[in-house]
């Protein structure tokens, strides 16, 4: 029994009964559209069963995206992340895909609605942000935009319940400080800003600051609660009381049925911190109706959670070479089986076996992604029974996982070639490599933010006219969630890279209908050692966390620098130091770490 299952919980041919059911409530209502986000009332990138309204609706499963359903016409919007999967996932005679966030809600609507359209959506499942995004270019056009009913559960007859996981306390030796400092930390922040509370709505952000965990989301370590910070270091947490069962009652914390929250928002002294970014619209809906003063401004929680404190790095080091065991296993098995005679499925069966084998695995950090082929094109892939591919000989396998140990997250990506790879293929692969270097042995003064690095990942590619529909890199928790806000390495992200932030390192090149390449680190922001005759400056790099090796198969050695050729050889000699195999994977490792 794996934690990933192979079934197709979705299917194209459910979407255009039900979105005919959706429509038949536009009247009753009196509306013109509703819309549809992948997101919950947390701001997850992952959602319950009981929360994949859009999943439901289209047949969209992807992690980022949302509908907007009209009486003729019912746009999905996706990034380029999505491109090929909404093909495979959603009925194209009655959805039509939009390149978001290209194209924006508000845009859009403007360009498909008429003067007196009534266009609703559940003030729970949106931001602030979002819908006054949508309103500023919607002003003029006599196109209303307003807070509604839930029309999609209103016709969901067999909606899954709300999940029911148990809070976990986490211990001081993994937190690396106590919830009472934490709380008295950033009730100085508050303070600091003549904030008299701040409204946590995000499930890592609170699970980080309460230090407990919990079960509610697959694959993600968090439980589904709101809370209330004041200045303090008082809690009120809302939250079904059945998953406290093993939390320790602290006279700080207040615990709250769910019911409570929006009584409590009305009781609130402003000012109240509120993240428009994050939080519901319906919460500063709520303190707007109850004059309370709003200061809208981050969760405050978001960036003392990414800086990583000495402990949950040195105990994420341990994860990622315990993660680094399994996973030489799993591509020593790789290579030992007969190309045609094993599937997708049974790569990710067999990954998770020797992850499990460690004794330690909490759950995978998200469904892996064993693309064969074709397959691997599709950038977040999760095999079923309906789409198995053999691997066949003389393809590349893409396979992108992690793990959930109490220790720490991990995610990589390794692409391995099966049989001889085409000298197109190992070109390829040799330009994303160079650039998953580029940002390895990046130096950047400190200040500068994942915009300003995520260049570097792209040029190689670029000189080939290459480049990637996603971004470089994403931040990762500490056992929380394996995308992790607010650091990332993309064109878009402002946020300044600081010491102890871990990231992803992953670019990649994919051909629809071919192959897909990703080669994935993840790495921590640490204090760069200034080298000779450096200047009195400030600077910054990364440390690797991930320990696997790179398939030399797929590296064009012609392309490569001699900076690059040394990266690559120290990074696997040291591979070697770290890891501690015997018999037959000791001979494997040998060869598959050998010096270029």
């Amino acid at each position: 029994m794996t934690f990933q299952t192979f079934d197709s919980p979705t299917s194209p041919d459910q979407g255009p009964p039900r979105l005919k059911k959706l429509r038949e409530e536009f009247d009753k209502e009196d509306i013109t559209g509703f819309i549809i986000p992948r997101a919950d009332a947390h701001q997850g990138e992952y959602v319950a069963p009981a929360d994949a309204r859009l999943a439901w609706l289209t047949g969209f499963t992807g992690s980022a995206g949302f509908c907007v359903a009209l009486k003729d016409k019912a746009a999905i919007f996706v990034d380029g992340r999505y491109t090929v999967q909404i093909k495979q996932q959603s009925d194209m005679d009655v959805f039509t895909p939009v390149d978001w966030p290209k194209t924006q809600l508000g845009p859009w609507l403007k360009a498909n609605c008429s003067d007196g359209d009534a266009i609703a959506y559940d003030p729970w499942l949106h931001t602030k942000g979002d819908i006054d995004s949508a309103l500023k270019a919607l002003e003029g056009t006599g196109i209303t935009l307003f807070a509604g009913d839930n029309l999609v559960d209103r016709i969901w007859t067999d909606r899954p319940t709300p999940p029911q996981g148990k809070v976990e306390p986490y211990p001081l030796e993994l937190s690396g400080e106590k919830s009472g400092d934490k709380r008295a930390r950033i009730a100085e922040t508050l303070k600091k800003n003549d904030e008299r509370a701040a409204v946590l709505t995000l499930p890592d952000s609170i699970c980080w600051l309460l230090n407990i965990r919990g079960s509610d989301i697959e694959r993600n370590p968090v439980v589904h609660a709101f809370a209330i910070l004041h200045d303090d270091g008082h809690v009120d947490l809302f939250i079904d009381p059945a998953k406290l069962v093993d939390m320790r009652p602290d006279p700080n914390i207040t615990p709250h049925g769910p019911d409570a929250f929006e009584g409590v928002l009305k009781t609130l002294q402003g000012p109240v911190r509120v993240d428009k970014k994050t939080a519901p619209i319906a919460v500063s809906q709520i303190l707007e109706d109850a004059e309370i003063e709003i200061s809208f401004d981050d969760d405050p929680c978001i960036l003392p959670k990414a800086r990583k404190n000495d402990t949950e790095i040195t105990n994420t080091k341990q994860a990622h070479l315990r993660d680094a065991h399994a996973m030489i296993e799993f591509l020593a098995w790789v290579d030992a089986q007969t190309p045609g005679k094993f599937s997708e499925i049974d790569v990710v069966r067999a990954l998770e076996g020797f992850r499990r084998n460690t004794n330690a695995l909490r759950d995978i950090s998200f469904d892996t992604i064993s693309g064969a082929g074709p397959n691997g094109a599709i950038v977040h892939y999760r095999v079923t029974e309906e789409t198995n591919r053999t691997v066949e000989d003389n393809s590349l396998l893409l396979v992108d996982s992690g793990g959930q140990y109490v220790d720490g997250t991990t995610d990589i990506t390794r692409t391995i070639a099966i049989g001889a790879p085409t000298t197109e293929q190992k070109r390829a692969f040799t330009r994303v490599l160079q650039g998953m270097i580029a940002i390895s042995l990046a130096r950047w003064p400190k200040g500068l933010a994942g915009r300003d690095l995520d260049a570097l990942a792209r040029a190689p590619l670029w000189r080939d006219g290459r480049d990637y529909d996603h971004g470089t890199g994403h931040g990762v928790g500490v056992y929380l969630c394996v995308h992790e806000g607010p650091q990332r390495l993309s064109r878009v992200s402002e946020v300044p890279l600081e010491v102890g932030m871990i990231l992803s390192n992953e670019p990649g090149y994919y051909r629809e209908g071919e192959y897909g390449i990703r080669i994935e680190n993840l790495i921590v922001v640490e204090p760069a050692t200034p080298p000779a005759g450096a200047d009195d400056r400030d600077m910054l790099s990364f440390e690797t966390l991930t320990w696997v090796p790179i398939d030399r198969r797929l590296i064009d050695t012609a392309l490569l620098s001699p900076e690059e050729v040394d990266w690559i050889n120290a990074y696997h000699a040291e591979i070697r130091s770290k890891l501690t195999v015997s018999g037959d994977l000791a001979v494997w490792l040998e060869q598959a770490t050998a010096a270029l």
